[in-house]
């Protein structure tokens, strides 16, 4: 009965056969005609098509959960044979967030390829909630991430600091009278800006300055909220948005002053209308992980991704 199943989780994901049938590459009515063959096997109909988008019936949500048992089994054993064959073939899922999938993960993903070419590699970009839920239903075999997840049920791997700084437009008078802060390009992207001598900037000067910060629930939000705190003054924030890179964007237009990491100061182009400030090291701080869940089994494609990205770059 649990042959074909792909098709019934299939239309499970999509909540739709003619989504399904597209993603799968065959018509409609064999998409259908495959399901009701499985339903006649079992009996009892494992979808409800009377509503629009289609749900499962009680019978299909057991049904699914028997199945993602089995597609379950099937990558541990698929994890074991890639180990016989020495990584001569496998399969390795990567998920991250926006920042980390659009400038860490693809030269990390390129070295490893490099070296395993015959290893299939797909990276996921989601929100963080979301990996979170993939990797604990082991649709994803990894994910890159600086928000802490849960320790009893995943494992985690350093990859690395990073740092939030201040970025600010250069109009703006504000930035005349820090003058002894303001960092170079140069500085932060050599990373010197961390030594001693290089002190945080006074945050509270940027106190009667317009704020763009990130979604409340993100982990820059969390920071700039500490650390304006920390300097007495509750940010104006004009502008909440999704995405650093879009934030930086609206700070180059002379919008208003934005937190952002060091990652994405020395990924993209810089623009010459943005200054940069260091920032306190207590909370502008903090590790990006790699994660996976707990006694899962460790492919040797996995052991080896996790040995050129955190070991190399420790």
């Amino acid at each position: 009965m649990f042959h074909g199943m792909e098709y019934v989780y299939e239309v499970y994901k999509e909540q739709s056969f003619s989504k399904a049938a597209r993603n799968l590459y065959i018509s409609q009515p064999a998409l259908s005609s495959s399901v009701k063959r499985i339903e006649e096997r079992i009996g009892v109909p494992l979808f409800d098509r009377s509503t629009t988008p289609v749900k499962l019936t009680e019978c299909g949500e057991q049904y699914i959960q028997a199945a993602e048992q089995i597609f379950s089994a099937q990558r541990r054993f698929s994890g074991y044979l890639d180990d016989t064959r020495m990584l001569e073939a496998g399969q390795l899922t990567i998920g991250g967030v926006g920042m980390f999938a659009s400038y860490i993960l693809p030269p990390l993903i390129a070295e490893y390829k490099r070296k395993y070419p015959k290893i299939t590699v797909s990276m996921m970009e989601e929100s963080q909630p979301q990996l979170e839920k993939l990797l604990f239903n082991g649709k994803l075999d990894l994910v890159m991430n600086y928000q802490e997840f849960a320790q009893d049920v995943f494992e985690s791997c350093p990859y690395r600091e990073e740092h939030l700084l201040l970025a600010a437009p250069q109009q703006f008078p504000v930035n005349s009278s820090l003058l002894a802060w303001r960092l170079s390009l140069d500085n932060v992207l050599s990373g010197d800006y961390l030594a001693e001598r290089y002190p945080p900037v006074p945050l509270e000067a940027f106190a009667n300055e317009s704020f763009i910060l990130l979604r409340p629930s993100s982990d820059i939000y969390q920071r700039a909220i500490q650390l304006c705190s920390r300097c007495g003054f509750t940010p104006r924030v004009i502008l909440t948005l999704e995405q650093q890179l879009t934030a930086y964007n609206m700070v180059s237009t002379g919008t208003g002053v934005a937190f952002i990491s060091d990652t994405l100061a020395k990924n993209i182009l810089p623009h010459p209308n943005i200054a940069y400030y260091k920032l306190d090291s207590n909370f502008s701080r903090r590790i990006i992980y790699f994660y996976y869940k707990k006694n899962r089994y460790i492919s040797r494609a996995m052991e080896e991704f996790l040995n050129i990205a955190c070991r190399e770059e420790a």
